[in-house]
């Protein structure tokens, strides 16, 4: 970890970003105290939708639509909702 004061952070920040970017962590210091600390950002992971299907005991589910179909009314008395 590079630390340099405010003056040379100043005059340098292109430099510390492409350390920054090779993977360096600079902290930037006010009279040889740490204030703040340049790292850097990596973007969000980007969703796949169905990606769950991958996940272990998903590969081979299959939807059925009938499991959120709507109760006959012989199940609702079976039920005994009626």
């Amino acid at each position: 970890m590079k630390q340099v004061n405010v003056h040379e952070a100043k005059t340098s920040l292109s430099q510390l970003l492409l350390d920054v970017e090779q993977g360096e962590e600079v902290v930037i210091a006010r009279q040889g105290v740490p204030v703040a600390r340049l790292v850097l950002i990596t973007p969000p992971a980007t969703r796949k939708p169905g990606s769950w299907r991958s996940l272990p005991g998903w590969e081979g589910f299959v939807y059925d639509p009938q499991v959120l179909a709507p109760m006959t009314d012989q199940e609702m008395q079976d039920e005994g909702w009626i």
